[in-house]
This record gives C-alpha cells, structure tokens and sequence, in this order.
C-alpha cells in the first residue's frame, strides 16, 4: 500500500489544487505575498503526509501528521486573511474554508 492510496493524502492533493486554482484570481501584486504562502502551504499539507507515511515508525508518521495539521491551521489563517482583504469575492473562499476545516476530521 502506499501514501496515495490513503484517503487524507488525496483530499490534501486536492486541497492544494483547489488553492492552486484559487490564488490565480488574487492580483498580481499578490504574487509573493498571501498567493504564494497559501500555495506552499497547501501544498505542505499533503507533503508531510507523504513523508510521515514513509517514515520507519508510526510515532514518526503521527509526528508528520502532527505537522500536516499545523499547515493546513496556517492555510486557514491564510485563506482567512485573503478573505478579509478582498483578495477575491468572498463567496469563493468558502469552498476552501470549508474544505480545511474538515479535511483532518
């Protein structure tokens, strides 16, 4: 079995493309700012459980998803933030919020 047949790797995959998609609404000048920290943590959220899955021992992998778990907080404050400064209609953001928020349920 490997770490993409697990469920949670895959809706974090989606996750970080739906943000992919998303952030390509922001403005240009957003480019180095909230765009590119909401992509690196989207996309930090299915890394570290790829990589905890890898590990040698299951304390190992609670500790990546452990990790996982704190980007995908640090993508809500994110995404939250972007919000609030009408960095897209607010009505688009709640797909993401609400994906975040059940993803490690």
């Amino acid at each position: 079995m490997s770490y993409r047949n697990q469920f949670i790797w895959q809706r974090a995959v989606q996750l970080a493309i739906n943000c992919y998609k998303f952030t390509r609404l922001f403005p240009q000048s957003e480019l180095y700012g909230l765009t590119s920290q909401i992509r690196r943590s989207s996309v930090s959220v299915a890394s570290n459980i790829a990589e905890g899955y890898g590990r040698r021992s299951k304390p190992e992998y609670i500790q990546f998803l452990h990790i996982a778990l704190g980007s995908l907080r640090e993508l809500d404050t994110q995404l939250i933030i972007a919000k609030e400064v009408d960095l897209a209609e607010k009505n688009l953001f709640t797909p993401l919020l609400t994906i975040s928020k059940i993803c490690f349920k």
